[in-house]
């Protein structure tokens, strides 16, 4: 149903009468309800990118020089898991909605969404170490291998901020315009950029091209860190050019940070760039002879 309601608003942009209206997507953010419980695609959104991302990860440690064996793949999970849920929770009361240490229970509810992506990244790289130390394992090599299949995530997050309506982009004269519905009701202009799309674009399919181009085509996962390093670089960048199209998130705190001429999202990319081209110059350095957790061969 969303691909093809997404369909419906390719085929409108060519449409001279005016830009596509969300109402008219026929897009819902719940998946069903039955009695109390309700099945949002936000929620489907989080399971599919760890699921997808699971089993490609089991792909990318069938190649030789993998940095774990396939035993610990569902421990890996477990871990990576709770770094997005809290990692995220947390990052989006730091860096976006500090007013909600005040109402904890406001805090414990995900279903209403409320995740950063930023402190995403730093809880699940706080649960990776964690994991590594658990099993003596090369902690920036298996960065580099979660590095390759985050993308899955982020790609599905951003067509779930797009059935959910949220996150729309600024003001637009442009064709493929959208009119969100709470833009309406908000007195604001109407058609407005369909940033969580060039978000899923960007950060979801180009960057896993270029990380799949990294892994299979060049030398890069026997580099530690070089992954990781252009997966964090060609997130920072994407998310640092979207962020121009994308009306600032509404609380008060980042509308603040908005007035110094960057959104909170471009200020939290500048490390992530920079630490991105650190981690890229200073791979080689790095490399040292791989031995694989399973198999016989070593690997240059």
């Amino acid at each position: 149903m969303i691909l093809f309601s997404l369909a419906q608003a390719v085929t409108a942009v060519g449409d001279p009468t005016g830009h596509v209206r969300f109402s008219e997507l026929g897009l819902d953010p719940n998946v069903f309800s039955i009695g109390w419980f309700t099945l949002r695609w936000y929620s489907l959104a989080y399971i599919a990118g760890i699921v997808i991302g699971w089993w490609y990860l089991l792909k990318l440690i069938a190649q030789p020089g993998a940095p774990m064996a396939r035993r610990h793949a569902d421990d890996l999970v477990f871990y990576a898991t709770l770094g997005i849920i809290l990692g995220g929770r947390l990052g989006y009361i730091l860096f976006y909605a500090p007013e909600m240490i005040a109402s904890p229970l406001r805090i414990l509810r995900l279903w209403d969404g409320g995740m950063s992506f930023h402190g995403g990244v730093i809880g699940t790289s706080l649960g990776l170490i964690l994991f590594a130390r658990k099993h003596g394992l090369n902690w920036l090599r298996i960065h580099d291998y979660v590095a390759c299949v985050v993308p899955f995530g982020l790609f599905f997050g951003r067509l779930a901020n797009f059935v959910n309506g949220e996150l729309w982009g600024k003001p637009t004269d442009v064709a493929w315009g959208i009119v969100f519905d709470r833009t309406v009701s908000s007195g604001l202009e109407p058609s407005r950029h369909p940033s969580q799309l060039y978000e899923a674009g960007l950060e979801g399919v180009a960057l896993f091209a270029l990380l799949w181009w990294a892994f299979r085509r060049t030398q890069a996962r026997y580099e530690p860190g070089k992954l990781v390093g252009l997966f964090i670089l060609g997130y920072g960048l994407a998310r640092f050019l979207v962020e121009f199209f994308r009306e600032p998130d509404g609380q008060e705190w980042t509308q603040r940070v908005a007035a110094t001429g960057l959104h909170m999202g471009q200020w939290l990319c500048v490390p992530m760039i920079v630490g991105g081209v650190y981690l890229i110059v200073t791979a080689p350095r790095r490399r040292t002879r791989v031995e694989p957790i399973a198999g016989s061969a070593s690997v240059a």
